[in-house]
Formats: structure tokens, sequence, C-alpha cells
């Protein structure tokens, strides 16, 4: 299978260009949209979004990913493989998230033209010349290794999120102080029901029988702010923000049946929260 994710959007036809070059190549090779609707130029969302998506795939997927505001500049064109699937697209830290959680197997630019659809690539529309061919090239079973020279998977790009560090302190279970930190980390994404998703892994939360109280603290514009671990949504009341984890396995501030980003915004309608805000999880008092 073949999937793709872009920042391409639904009114033009760009999407549909690209699927249709892949199926020249490969006609019986399903394929997936992840989603199209990533904000424009916005490496960070795109990342959240294939790291959450790709996992659910068969093996042997391949993961086309176009968010490419240096298309035709000096930045590679890349594809890898991890142990359960492979990557096409530009080398700008879309891939970050992959990078960060599986092992590389093998990592080349794409420089052998006779995968592309043309020699001679439009400069600002890489999706559709390189990425796509090569897609389906490699979903027909070409090796990775006949793409393009060989590269040192640590030299692809990364992005400078902070990381989620744990605490060096962290408390005992039977620590009686009020509120203690075990993590800090940061916004990693926003989603379209307005949570922010911080970085940090429910493996952090302290779920060890019986449950001990946690609650999450933001470093909003406006200060910071506490939440309270709830199980879901609805465990507080309509309109009220609570942290839990989410479907994801990461860490979330939530508003019941509203946007905690919206709810968090000063007078002045000013965003309080963005991406890279920093995140703590803390114990809570019971």
């Amino acid at each position: 299978m073949i999937t793709l994710l872009s920042d391409f959007g639904l009114r033009d036809a760009y999407v549909a260009t690209m699927k249709g070059t892949i199926a020249q190549i490969a006609p019986r090779i399903p394929m997936c949209d992840i989603t199209h609707l990533i904000p424009p130029q916005d490496i960070l969302a795109a990342r959240f979004n294939l790291r959450t998506a790709c996992s659910h795939f068969p093996s042997g997927s391949v993961h086309l990913a176009v968010v490419d505001p240096g298309v035709g500049s000096s930045r590679r064109a890349i594809a890898f493989q991890t142990p359960q699937a492979f990557f096409v697209g530009p080398d700008n830290g879309i891939f970050d998230g992959i990078l960060e959680s599986d092992d590389i197997l093998c990592a080349v630019t794409l420089t052998n033209s006779k995968y592309w659809r043309t020699a001679h690539p439009s400069n600002t529309f890489h999706g559709r010349d390189i990425f796509a061919p090569v897609s389906a090239h490699l979903a027909n079973g070409v090796p990775i290794r006949e793409l393009g020279d060989r590269i040192q998977p640590s030299t692809l790009t990364r992005l400078d999120l902070p990381p989620c560090i744990p605490n060096a302190h962290r408390p005992t279970s039977n620590s009686s102080t009020n509120s203690q930190l075990l993590c800090t980390g940061s916004l990693q994404y926003i989603d379209g029901f307005g949570n922010l998703i911080s970085n940090i892994p429910q493996s952090w939360v302290p779920m060890s029988p019986p449950p001990s109280p946690w609650e999450i603290q933001i470093d909003t514009a406006n200060g910071p702010q506490r939440f309270p671990g709830v199980s879901t949504y609805s465990d507080v009341p309509v309109g009220t923000l609570a942290a839990l984890v989410g479907s994801h396995g990461w860490v979330e501030v939530a508003c019941n049946s509203g946007s905690a980003q919206n709810a968090l915004r000063s007078s002045d309608q000013t965003p309080a929260v963005m991406v890279g805000t920093t995140v703590s999880l803390r114990t809570a008092s019971p």
C-alpha cells in the first residue's frame, strides 16, 4: 500500500496528479490518504500526523509525505526504510517523528532519475515528478538502494521541538509532597478539536494501582495553568479543561465538548499556547 500526506488541500488537482502518476507505474497498488489538510508549510503538523498514522498500515507500506516549502532548493529528496515500512519525501524534518521512534535500515538520496517521472523535474512539484514515481517503484519491489546514493541516517534532518525530559529526582509513590515534577515536555500538535497534544508519553503517567492523582501544567502566555488528570473527556463537566492520555498515546489537555485551544485564548483572542509551549507532568494531591 502507498499512503499520501501533504499540505495540498482538496481544492486543486495536485493530489490527483500525484495519484495518477503512481497509478501509471503501479496500477494494482492500493492508495490511502492520511490527510491533505496539513496547514501550508507546517512541517511540525505533518510530522505528528505521519507518525500517528503510519504504524496502523500493513508491513512494507510506502509512506509518501510532501510538505515541502524548500522544493527546488538544495534540500535533499530522500527515501529510507525501517523494519516496518518505507518513507519518501523531502529531507526537511517531516520524518523527525519516525527517526525518533524507529530504527533506520537504509537511507538514500533520490539521485537516480531512472525512477523519476522525468529527468527534468519541475522546480515547484517534486511530489509529482520525483516522490510519487519513486513511491510507486518501491511499492512494485524496486530495491531502495537502486534509487540513489546511500547516506547515513544520522545526517537526516531533525527538528528542534523541545524533547520530553524526565525529572532526575522522580518522586516515589510514597512521597507526601502535594505536587512533584515527573517530567517536562512541550506541545507537539494542536488537533482539529483544539486538543493540546504534548510529547509526554503515556508511560510517564502514574497509573500503577491504585492510580495516583496527576496533573499537567502548561506555561501559557497568561501564566502557568494546571489541569487535573482524568480518564476520559466526560469525567469533567461540559466546558471544563482536563488532562488525559489520548488514543495516540500522548498526554493531552482537552475541553469537554469544546476546544482547549480556544478556551485558553487571551481576552483579545490572542492564542495563549502554541506548538513548542512548555508542558510538565506532576503528581497531584488526592
